[in-house]
């Protein structure tokens, strides 16, 4: 080592040492501030329901369970619950799994059209997919008016099929991620060995998958067990708990009984996710560094069958999507189909607003959102202290809780006056800080992978160099972190707008949503104007991931995953 690079070394450790305070108390504040944040903004709503639940009028006790559990209608509402998401998730993980297979390990056209068709309902809010059922088969169903089918859509069978399309694409994402890692030097010596394509597959490809089928599974029975949206719709007279909270909560004020069924839906929701994390901690790497990838092969009878079922997939889900565009352009669905405009003029209460409201409040989510996840991602994986362990366990905490638990939770918490917060209740900063946590989970783990990506040399050299952790951020780990943060935007963005079940019960006239005012249109029969609501919020959506996918190219980063 030269002299001069011995005192730059020297000069480097003496910086060091000079900033170790300052570097330490950076990393103190900002873990104790994402800490913090958490436990006001998602344990103490938590808290608050569970308190309530347990609250009785001579003190704590069961006294709600009681009344709850001893009643008929509630374990009704069970098993109607626990029936139609079980039903829900064995077709769709089914579903989704071939559908994923095909596009993974066989030779099927249009591959990006069809993988794009699969992402389509995650553009609109839950209810969509009960909007357009409605609409081709209900009552007044184009297809039972024009075909005398007389199907009657309404209840566990229309509840299961809307659930199904929503819940679709999360399935499909795992089990496409858990399809594409694959060695090919493995089916080959099967192949040698004279092994068929089913025993293959029965052997091989399916016990490989089993930890993104476990998942697919946990994460469909969390979302259609606990969807407000779309029982409401096409539910009918078969109610499910999801339901039974709203209308204890905003129809009867029953707030005790309320955050009983709130605690009965967050039970299922944790003891999955539980399960997941423990059987995903026994999965194994599946590649080595000699893995080949694997290329399929062509296959006429497996490639026709396949390719004919992820066409008439994609046309059972673009069906429901564009007969809801479809009704939006007609004067009155269906009995005068005239070509008309007159939807979007939105002559209703609050005209335009909720839909500008959605946008500026999903706009702020994404900015806030990406501030907060990458804080707490960089808190967790940078800095090591006795508070970044809780601090991870805090930051995945809000994948298991239902988007309608977390928002009766915020109106139990916020709208307390002996609340020194009361003062955000009502307000559209409650809604947006509401968003952030609820789609917390799902960023931070997304931050944190790319965080992990970054080798550790670059922050020694920059210490050693007397950079101080700010400037380490600031000049490393944020320019090679930002096409990911930008992806955490647009996911905070996109599900902020078709959110339902979690902002349910904030919002108030003043603060309307898009989402709720096309349940509240479906509600009052006004089935034109609520389709034209769906299709402004799905175009707003594709616009934002359009531009986003704009600058990623402009900038070169063109591999980054906007939707994961």
């Amino acid at each position: 080592m030269s002299n001069s690079e011995l005192t730059l070394t020297q000069q480097g450790g003496a910086a060091l040492k000079r900033g170790i305070f300052s570097d330490n108390m950076i990393s103190w504040v900002v873990t104790i501030g994402m800490t913090a944040l958490i436990l006001i903004f998602l344990v103490m709503p938590l808290w608050a329901i569970l308190v309530l639940g347990f609250s009785a009028p001579d003190g704590f006790g069961l006294g709600n369970f009681t009344r709850t559990f001893t009643t008929a209608r509630f374990w009704t509402l069970v098993l109607n619950s626990l029936g139609m998401a079980l039903t829900c998730t064995v077709i769709v993980t089914v579903m989704a799994y071939i559908y994923a297979y095909a596009l993974q390990r066989a030779n099927v056209p249009f591959k990006p059209l069809l993988r794009m068709a699969a992402l389509v309902p995650l553009f609109a809010p839950s209810l969509v997919q009960a909007q357009g059922l409605v609409l081709l088969l209900g009552r007044n169903g184009i297809l039972n008016r024009e075909l005398n089918l007389d199907i009657d859509i309404y209840g566990f069978w229309g509840v299961v099929i809307a659930n199904a399309l929503y819940a679709f694409p999360y399935a499909f994402l795992i089990l496409s991620a858990a399809l594409a890692v694959s060695d090919a030097r493995l089916h080959e010596s099967a192949e040698v060995l004279g092994a068929g394509p089913w025993r293959i597959f029965r052997t091989q490809t399916l016990p490989a998958t089993r930890y993104g089928l476990a998942a697919a599974c946990f994460v469909v029975f969390n979302l259609v067990m606990t969807d407000f949206g779309n029982p409401m719709v096409i539910g009918g007279d078969f109610n499910v708990l999801a339901t039974e909270v709203y209308n204890q909560v905003i129809g009867q004020a029953q707030f005790g009984l309320g955050a009983v069924i709130g605690i009965v839906l967050l039970l299922p929701a944790v003891f999955a996710k539980l399960l997941e994390k423990r059987l995903t901690r026994q999965q194994q790497a599946l590649l080595t560094s000699q893995a080949r990838p694997m290329v399929a092969k062509a296959s006429p009878r497996r490639d026709l069958f396949l390719g004919l079922y992820t066409y008439l997939v994609l046309a059972l889900i673009m069906s429901v999507i564009v007969i809801v565009v479809l009704a939006s352009f007609v004067r009155l669905w269906p009995y005068n189909m005239t070509f008309t405009l007159q939807h979007y003029q939105f002559d209703v209460q609050n005209g335009t607003a909720p839909l500008w409201n959605s946008v500026k409040i999903s706009l702020a989510t994404a900015v806030i959102g990406v501030a907060i996840a990458g804080l707490t991602a960089i808190a967790v994986q940078k800095f090591k202290n006795p508070l970044t362990g809780p601090l991870a366990f805090l930051a995945i905490l809000p994948s298991a809780v239902p988007g309608m638990v977390l928002g009766l939770g915020y109106v139990l918490a916020f709208n307390n006056p002996s609340n020194p917060l009361h003062f955000l209740y009502g307000s559209f900063t409650l809604i947006i800080i509401l968003s952030v946590y609820y789609n917390h989970a799902h960023a931070f783990l997304i931050s944190s992978t790319s965080l992990k990506q970054i080798s550790g040399s670059f922050d020694e050299a920059s210490t050693m160099l007397g950079g101080s952790v700010v400037t380490t951020l600031r000049k490393i780990t944020l320019p090679l972190l930002w096409p990911t943060l930008l992806g955490v935007g647009v996911l905070f963005f996109m599900r902020t707008m078709v959110s339902l079940s979690a902002v349910i019960f904030l919002t108030t006239p003043a603060t309307q949503v898009a989402s709720i005012s096309v349940l509240q249109l479906s509600d009052r029969g006004a089935v034109n104007q609520a389709a034209a609501f769906s299709v402004c919020i799905m175009l707003i959506v594709v616009l934002a991931l359009l531009i986003v996918r704009g600058i990623l190219w402009a900038f070169g980063a063109k591999n980054i995953t906007l939707i994961r």
